[in-house]
């Protein structure tokens, strides 16, 4: 790989905290890229002379960020639910159940329409500024289906999860426990190989904080991480179960008691926040400004799925975090960057330091701020992903 100087650049947010800024924002700054990893950051009349350096790119005056982290997205299915949401826009309450309608398109789907639409999706979020993507299963919940997501989903990320746990398919209705038996064996054992993580819906209407247990502790002795599906639709344990575990994350947390929110302060789990799914659901957003004020790490996700939250706009999330869930725009960014790291357990992505990914997106606009302050206006002007624009 050719090594390159971006330099000029308005404004730098490193997410190498400084002081009691977070965000490690440097002014008149400089990248330094070698082979795909960030070698040096600093002021850009300090910048190396250039040495291995063949190209020089000149930022402008623009602001730099990390590439997004989106921890949480589910980006392999087929069909469409548009009328799904036009009839919840027209009054309808939203319900898990949905997901099957999803379940019954996309086991029709051959592997390569759903590879087609999956690459469309990434490239989408890749022009939105999204470097880092988490990819559930979920919408297969049979064996065969459900190996074909994960190992599509393997094809353009390192970051899989297995989501069998994700709700009940009509083939088990009424005998949930027998498909708990499926997805904590056969069917973890076919997809086990292809994912990193495993996940589970703790939710009325999904699993039982029971069957959640199982299929994540038999995850868990497979070798995969832990994620969890937990108080979206109402106060329930999936938050307590994933501290009980060490889940690297929940995802969801709309509904939190004090205790929920004791706990993931004095926990290592992060509490992603999804707000696409408040937008295009009615529910009400995640008090995203009481868990920042008790010390809980925070992440923002898309949520990308066809019934919820179809979106892959990361500034799209950053801005309703901080309209209507009572962020800074500098927590919004830490969180929709580091905050998705820590949701991973990386520490190479999600900012700009020595060592770290060359992860790096060029912003048209003088600060990060603008991409809250501007809202729905593609600010993203060019994308590195380990040191090659994309």
């Amino acid at each position: 790989m050719t090594a390159f100087l971006l330099t000029n650049i308005g404004e730098l947010t490193t997410n190498v905290a400084v002081g009691g800024d977070p965000c490690g924002t440097l002014h008149d700054a400089a990248i330094l890229v070698e082979d795909g990893r960030v070698e040096w950051t600093g002021p850009a009349d300090r910048a190396p002379d250039g040495g291995a350096a063949a190209d020089v790119v000149d930022a402008g005056g623009r602001a730099v960020i990390p590439g997004f982290v989106d921890s949480h997205t589910h980006l392999v299915f087929g069909g469409d639910r548009a009328e799904e949401f036009a009839a919840r826009m027209a009054g309808e309450q939203y319900a898990a159940g949905g997901i099957r309608t999803t379940v019954a398109a996309t086991r029709a789907a051959t592997d390569d329409e759903l590879r087609t639409r999956l690459g469309a999706f990434v490239a989408e979020a890749r022009a939105q500024g999204t470097t880092t993507l988490e990819i559930k299963t979920g919408y297969g919940l049979d064996v065969e289906t459900e190996t074909r997501l994960a190992r599509l989903a393997a094809q353009v990320t390192e970051e899989v999860t297995f989501l069998g746990a994700h709700v009940v398919p009509l083939e088990f209705a009424d005998r949930a426990d027998d498909y708990v038996d499926l997805v904590s064996g056969g069917m973890l054992a076919a997809v086990g190989p292809h994912a990193r993580w495993i996940d589970a819906f703790c939710e009325a209407g999904a699993f039982s904080l029971a069957q959640s247990r199982r299929v994540l502790e038999a995850g868990r002795a497979a070798g995969l991480g832990i994620r969890v599906h937990g108080n979206q639709l109402g106060y329930g344990e999936g938050v307590a179960l994933a501290v009980a575990l060490g889940a690297a994350a929940v995802d969801h947390c709309t509904y939190l008691s004090d205790d929920d929110v004791a706990a993931l302060a004095g926990s290592g789990t992060v509490a992603t926040l999804l707000p696409g799914v408040e937008f295009s659901t009615r529910q009400p957003y995640p008090d995203a400004r009481r868990l920042l004020d008790a010390g809980v790490t925070v992440a923002l996700a898309s949520d990308c799925n066809p019934g919820s939250s179809f979106t892959s706009s990361m500034p799209l999330m950053i801005a309703l975090a901080v309209r209507e869930m009572r962020m800074t725009p500098a927590e919004a960014l830490w969180a929709a960057t580091a905050g998705g790291a820590r949701a991973l357990r990386r520490d190479d992505v999600g900012a700009i330091a020595p060592g770290a990914r060359a992860d790096l997106v060029l912003l048209d606009a003088p600060t990060p701020v603008h991409l809250a302050y501007r809202p729905g206006v593609p600010l993203v002007r060019r994308v590195w992903k380990d040191g090659v624009e994309i």
